[in-house]
């Protein structure tokens, strides 16, 4: 395993984590200026000012990309589905552009949260197979541009309205699915945070492999978690074994960046520096 106690060049920024600290050009400032060598931005944040805009002061600031954040949202009735897929072409456009290595994806859960004005239904499974048949059609338009989709499971709790994909297992069923020959175009984007109480996460992280790990998130579970959604923690103030899991991504041969996804009101109250200054001493002591 990397030995990240020296530096941080194997830290990456999402930048949802210091959203409510500045657009999108002041986060790229704040990170050169703390040594933060990579980003994974928002598409939200990107639009805010502009995709040319973002796409300058990322390169002007000398920023690699770990991932873009994010594609996917497919579940939807009848009416919204070509929009839903027009979205993603978008995305994955956006991402080209941007020189990211992957898209993440965030499959969506029922139709009415997925994709706002659809029809209700509780019919998950309906919903399971309907994101199989987007991500196979996004997958031929990915591929044209050379960009890797990488599946993110998201915890159970987000079933029904952020994602209906909640497992390592699950996520690389789809892949092996839709993607067999293992082309490195279709794999999973493993965040700590969704994994890290799954029986199965070793053996499947073994089943993944090289090819089918495209990113890894950290951030860290709470007791208790006041909000499932924005109430993360900051690396090491929690309960998740970060480094075990590391160890058995870089053991399959990831050698990407851990990149750092924290949702928390807590920490969006603080001032940008202060946050990326325990990010950065988190990373090399937890991480």
């Amino acid at each position: 395993m990397r030995d990240f106690s020296q530096d941080h060049r194997w830290l990456s920024l999402n930048t949802a984590t210091v959203r409510r600290q500045g657009d999108l050009a002041a986060i790229v400032e704040a990170c050169a200026r703390h040594g933060i060598r990579a980003i994974d931005p928002w598409r939200d944040q990107v639009a805010a000012i502009g995709l040319d805009r973002a796409g300058r002061a990322i390169r002007d600031a000398g920023l690699e990309l770990s991932g873009y954040c994010r594609g996917g949202m497919f579940v939807s009735d009848a009416a919204h589905r070509s929009d839903a897929l027009d979205d993603n072409r978008r995305a994955v456009d956006e991402a080209k552009a941007l020189g990211a290595p992957c898209i993440v994806l965030v499959a969506g859960g029922l139709p009415q949260y997925s994709r706002p004005g659809s029809a209700p239904s509780k019919d998950i499974a309906q919903a399971r197979a309907q994101i199989d048949d987007a991500i196979a059609g996004m997958l031929d338009y990915a591929r044209q541009a050379g960009l890797p989709l990488a599946i993110e499971p998201l915890h159970p709790a987000y079933a029904a309205d952020r994602a209906c994909v909640n497992t390592t297992k699950q996520a690389l069923d789809i892949c092996d699915r839709l993607d067999p020959a293992r082309s490195g175009m279709l794999g999973v984007a493993l965040d700590v945070y969704h994994i890290w109480w799954d029986p199965e996460l070793m053996p499947q992280i073994a089943r993944a492999g090289k090819d089918r790990l495209l990113a890894f998130h950290v951030c860290d579970w709470l007791v208790p978690t006041k909000d499932i959604l924005n109430d993360r923690g900051m690396m090491g103030d929690g309960v998740i074994d970060i480094r075990s899991v590391r160890a058995a991504v870089e053991a399959q041969g990831f050698a990407g960046y851990s990149e750092i996804e924290i949702f928390s009101d807590d920490w969006w109250g603080k001032p940008i520096d202060e946050v990326l200054r325990t990010c950065i001493e988190r990373h090399r002591t937890v991480v």
